[in-house]
């Protein structure tokens, strides 16, 4: 085999060109050198200094469909059959307010959540209502936005030899990534569901045949490679990606790091608490990593496209919905975290006011019910309202740059801070919008 060395490497050795190739293969960890030749070509940033705010970690639940707040939030109980629905309510916890009959467990919990019961925006399309709820933006065809995520990763970075922004199982739509960010900030995503027997992280386990002897020299050889690349150009984007490829393989490297994916370290009736299925799961692990340190994890459950037939569509995806999200935000209760994360529950749009002739409901953004929990949110809050058929916000409407820069507030973001975007254009963090204060616990 042909040897390979670095003339002046202080760190050289000979090297197989099968060793050289192999270098950074280790799954979708990003350590390539087609991605080392990306992120110089985006011109990877380094991560901002870290800062901290109320909010240590965020935790987004996306129900994706558009899924109908007269079904889940805000049902009209009191208006006629065909704008009421099929199904019937559950009172709840904050006197005087009542949930949809599916959403017992979140009724139950409610006197440690707020619901906003008047968010709005003007895009009827699944694709623009999810690039909305995921970026705090309007789609634009001159620039693709980065999600609520990313900027996270980029203003906060790593924590704990974690990952900052996870998606659960895998990302969920093009609007979840880095967009005109470099790369270095899109998720890390599991590639496999948590619901699944025997599930692993495929890239925090080393490689078959690979033991850490083996990883330390191929290390090494990394290191060369990186000398190499140096000696060719001194450059910002070089020596970000030197803090990418540190980053990396103190995950794979970090026992403490890989036992945050660990669902098997878990109780068996803890498991059971959630639900054993892809919703309970996914939340479980969530719990895990924000424990650990993760700053923002993103996830999807269930669908909520109930064009026909809405009665045995949330029949089928609510209550496991229900119970894995109550029993979260009880858990992170009771383990103290729940002031210190924030978990939020969305979705693109919600649902027309009245019953269509399939016997379901059609996309309705002009108003819809979120609901968000710890983080310094109220406790025990319903936050503006709909009108008697649920068509249009009756009080206190709150657009999607509203929720993005109180989500940013919380974080310790400064939502009108700009970042640079291709062709060195400041673009704001969010473009206008208020944070909530009035959802806002002053005391937390």
């Amino acid at each position: 085999m042909k040897k390979i060395q670095c003339a002046g490497n202080p760190l050289a050795q000979d090297y197989s060109r099968r060793e050289f190739l192999y270098v950074g293969m280790l799954g979708s960890l990003g350590l390539t050198l087609p991605q080392l030749l990306k992120m110089e070509a985006q011109g990877a940033q380094k991560f901002y200094e870290t800062k901290e705010g109320v909010a240590k970690s965020v935790i987004n639940i996306f129900l994706p469909g558009g899924a109908a707040h007269q079904e889940t939030f805000d049902p009209k109980y009191l208006a006629p059959t065909e704008y009421r629905g099929p199904l019937g309510t559950v009172n709840t916890a904050i006197k005087g307010e009542r949930f949809s009959q599916h959403l017992e467990h979140l009724a139950k919990a409610a006197d440690k959540i707020t619901v906003i019961r008047s968010m709005a925006h003007g895009e009827a399309a699944h694709e623009r209502g999810t690039h909305n709820m995921f970026t705090g933006y309007r789609p634009s065809p001159a620039l693709e936005y980065p999600s609520i995520g990313s900027v996270v990763s980029h203003e906060l970075g790593p924590r704990n030899n974690l990952p900052p922004y996870v998606c659960i199982p895998s990302v969920p739509n093009t609007f979840a990534n880095s967009g005109y960010l470099s790369s270095a900030y899109g998720p890390f995503a599991l590639g496999n569901d948590p619901a699944r027997k025997g599930f692993k992280v495929r890239d925090l386990a080393l490689p078959s045949g690979v033991d850490d002897k083996r990883f330390s020299r191929r290390r090494s050889l990394l290191e060369t490679v990186d000398y190499h690349f140096k000696s060719l150009e001194e450059s910002d984007a070089l020596a970000s990606m030197d803090a990418f490829y540190q980053h990396a393989y103190a995950m794979i490297s970090s026992q403490k790091a890989r036992e945050a994916f660990n669902l098997e370290a878990e109780d068996q009736k803890v498991k059971e608490r959630y639900g054993v299925n892809a919703p309970g799961q996914r939340m479980l692990l969530a719990r895990r990593l924000v424990e650990a340190g993760v700053r923002f994890v993103s996830m999807t459950a269930g669908g909520w496209d109930h064009h026909d037939n809405i009665k045995g569509g949330i029949e089928n995806n609510l209550p496991p919905v229900d119970k894995a999200i109550a029993t979260l935000i009880n858990d992170l209760d009771e383990r103290g975290l729940l002031d210190s994360t924030m978990v939020l529950l969305t979705s693109e749009f919600g649902r027309t006011p009245k019953i269509n002739s399939n016997a379901g409901r059609d996309h309705w953004p002009r108003v819809f019910s979120v609901m968000v929990a710890g983080g310094g949110a109220k406790r025990g809050l319903i936050h503006g309202s709909s009108d008697a058929l649920g068509g249009e916000p009756e009080e206190d409407r709150v657009t999607v740059e509203d929720l993005a820069q109180t989500v940013y507030n919380q974080l310790g973001i400064t939502g009108d801070k700009e970042l640079m975007a291709p062709g060195d254009r400041p673009v704001e963090i969010v473009d206008g919008g208020r944070v909530l204060d009035e959802i806002l616990d002053k005391k937390a």
